[in-house]
C-alpha cells in the first residue's frame, strides 16, 4: 500500500514528535490511507498473526513469546493502567501491531479533541482473535500526565485497553494544518473555548469541538521552544514561523488573551509563488526590471501582500545575478538561491530589529532590498534612504490606496522634515501596488483587485507639492503605462462575471460607481 518514499516520510515523521506515536496514527494524519484500508489492514495483520500461531502449535504461548518484544520497543511500552493492576507487565505487543477500531478512529469532526483522535483496539493474543465487543470499556478518559501512548495489554485471551489522550498536541495541530492547506486555507485559527478555525476563500469556518484553555495553550506552546516561551510569557505576544517540512510554512502569532493563549497560522506554501499562480497581471514582472528606487505593495491584513512581493523577489532572484536580502518578521516564503544569492534575516532571530538589519544592510553590499513590513519612523527612514543610494527596496505597508500609502510615508515624520521627505520620495519611488482580494461569484476563492500608480513626472511633481489628492486623476489618465484605480478593477472583474456587483461595492472607494 505504501511505497518506500511514503514509508521513509512516516518513519521520519513519528521520529520528529516529542512523544511516541502509534504508525495507524501517523499513517491517518499524513493521509496515506483510508480509515477503512487501515481497519482492514491491522485486522488482516492480526488474524494472519494468530494462523501463524496455530499453525507452529504455540496457541498456549503468552503473546510476549509469540511476538517478540525488541529493546526498543520494550522502551516505548507504556506502564499498564489501574484498570489492567492484574495483567502480568510482560504480556505487551508492539504499537505498530494494534488493531484499530472502526468506531474509535478520529474522523475530521472531532480533531478539536484530543481523546478522541485515536483509540486502540483489541490485540489477540493467547486464543482466537477477541471480538471488537470484548475490548475493555472506555471509562473516563485519563488525563495526559496519566498515559501519552495507546499500547495494548493481553490479558488471558481479552485485549485490555489503557486509555489515551490522543497525539501530542504537535503533532495535534500537524494533522490540522495539514488539512487546511489540503483544503486552501489561508489562515488557522486555535482559540481558547472555541473551535479550530480555518479561513477558506475568507471565511472562517469552524472545524472540530471547542478546545478548552488548557488545551489550546499546550497546543500553542508545542510549537515553540523555550526561549520563545519565556518571550510569550514576558512579552504577551509572539511572531515566529513554524514549518511542516514538504507541505508548507506557517507564520504565526501567539498572544495571551482574557480567555487563554490563542494563535493564528498563515499558510505559506513551501514554494514561492509566481504572478500567474496569484492572478496577477504579466505587466508587474516589470517592477523586478528596475536598478534602484521603492517598490511598494500594500493593502490590508490578509490581502496577499507578502505573496506579490515573495513573487515579486522570485522573479529578480531568477533573471537578475545579483545580492538579495530581505528582512522578514518572521520569515515567510524561503528563496533558494537561483540566479542570484538571496540571504534572508530574520528580527530576533538573527537580528534586533528592522532598522537595525537596514543599517546593516548599508555595509552588506546587497542591490536588492526586500522589507516585510514598514512598520515605523526608522524603518520607512532607512529605506528611503537605501532606495536613494542606489538600491531597489521592496517592502509591504498597510494602507488603503495608493494615495494614503503616500500620506503615510510622508506623515510619520516631524512637520519640519517632511518637504524634505516629499522631495526624497517623489525621486525614488518608483510603483506602489495596493490589492485587495475580493471572493469570486462562482465561490471558487478570491481574485485580486488592483490600484497601481508608476511614478512619472507629473505624480512626482504632485507629491512634491504636497497635492496627492489630485493623483486619482493621474491613475484614471495613465493607463498606458500600466495605472489602474482599484474601482476600474473592480468595475472590469464584474464585467467579467468573475465578481458579483454587490460584493465589488463593498469594496469599492465610490461605491457610487457600481449603479444596481
Amino acid at each position: 500500500m505504501l511505497t518506500k518514499e511514503q514509508l521513509v516520510e512516516v518513519t521520519a515523521q513519528r521520529g520528529r514528535l516529542k512523544q511516541p506515536v502509534p504508525m495507524e496514527q501517523t499513517l491517518l494524519a499524513m493521509e496515506l490511507v483510508s480509515q477503512p484500508q487501515l481497519v482492514s489492514l491491522l485486522k488482516a495483520r492480526a488474524q494472519y498473526l494468530e494462523n501463524q500461531r496455530k499453525k507452529a502449535g504455540d496457541a498456549a504461548t503468552p503473546a510476549a513469546q509469540a511476538v517478540p518484544v525488541t529493546p526498543t520497543q520494550q522502551d516505548r511500552v507504556s506502564e499498564p493502567s489501574p484498570d489492567a493492576a492484574s495483567v502480568p507487565t510482560n504480556a505487551v505487543v508492539a504499537d505498530d501491531e494494534a488493531v484499530v477500531n472502526d468506531d474509535a478512529i478520529a474522523n475530521d469532526d472531532v480533531l478539536g479533541n484530543d481523546d478522541a483522535l485515536v483509540n486502540g483496539g483489541p490485540v489477540a493474543s493467547d486464543g482466537p482473535a477477541a471480538h471488537d465487543d470484548a475490548a475493555a470499556s472506555d471509562d473516563a478518559a485519563a488525563s495526559e500526565e496519566e498515559v501519552a501512548n495507546d499500547h495494548t495489554v493481553a490479558n488471558n485471551g481479552v485485549a485490555s485497553k489503557l486509555r489515551v489522550t490522543g497525539m501530542a498536541s504537535g503533532s495535534l495541530l500537524d494533522t490540522i494544518l495539514r488539512k487546511a492547506v489540503t483544503l486552501g486555507a489561508s489562515d488557522v485559527h486555535v482559540h481558547a473555548n472555541t473551535p479550530i478555525l480555518m479561513r477558506v476563500h475568507g471565511r472562517l469556518q469552524p472545524f472540530g469541538e471547542v478546545i478548552e484553555p488548557s488545551k489550546a495553550d499546550a497546543v500553542v506552546r508545542s510549537l515553540l521552544v523555550d526561549s520563545q516561551r519565556e518571550v510569550l510569557d514576558s512579552a504577551g505576544q509572539l511572531d515566529f514561523a513554524y514549518e511542516i517540512e514538504g507541505v508548507a510554512r506557517f507564520r504565526c502569532n501567539a498572544y495571551r488573551q482574557h480567555n487563554g493563549t490563542d494563535a493564528i497560522l498563515r499558510v505559506i506554501p513551501p514554494i514561492p509563488p509566481s504572478l500567474e499562480q496569484l492572478g496577477l497581471p504579466s505587466r508587474l514582472a516589470e517592477l523586478a526590471n528596475f536598478n534602484n528606487g521603492l517598490v511598494l505593495v500594500t493593502g490590508p491584513s490578509g490581502c496577499g501582500k507578502s505573496s506579490t512581493l515573495a513573487a515579486l523577489v522570485n522573479i529578480v532572484n531568477h533573471e537578475r545575478r545579483d545580492h538579495i536580502l530581505t528582512i522578514e518578521d518572521p520569515i515567510e516564503y524561503v528563496h533558494e538561491s537561483a540566479g542570484c544569492v538571496v540571504n534572508q534575516r530574520e528580527v530576533l532571530r538573527h537580528t534586533e530589529s528592522f532598522g537595525r538589519a537596514l543599517r546593516a544592510a548599508l555595509r552588506e553590499d546587497p542591490d536588492i532590498i526586500s522589507i516585510g513590513e514598514l512598520r515605523d519612523l526608522e524603518t520607512i527612514s532607512l529605506a528611503i534612504t537605501a532606495a536613494e543610494t542606489g538600491h531597489l527596496v521592496f517592502g509591504t505597508l498597510h494602507t488603503h490606496d495608493t494615495m494614503s500609502t503616500i500620506d503615510r510615508l510622508i506623515g510619520v515624520f516631524q512637520p519640519e522634515e517632511q518637504p524634505q521627505v516629499r522631495t526624497m520620495l517623489s525621486e525614488s519611488l518608483r510603483a506602489v501596488v495596493s490589492q485587495r482580494l475580493v471572493p469570486r461569484a462562482d465561490g471558487e476563492g478570491r481574485v485580486p483587485a488592483l490600484e497601481i500608480l508608476m511614478n512619472n513626472g507629473a505624480v512626482g511633481n504632485l507629491i512634491r507639492a504636497d497635492k496627492t489628492f489630485q493623483l486619482g486623476s493621474v491613475l484614471q489618465t495613465g493607463g498606458a503605462q500600466g495605472m489602474v484605480l482599484l474601482d476600474d478593477s473592480l468595475a472590469k472583474l464584474v464585467a467579467e462575471g468573475t465578481v458579483a456587483r454587490d460584493v465589488a461595492v463593498r469594496f469599492a472607494t465610490e461605491p457610487s460607481k457600481f449603479p444596481a
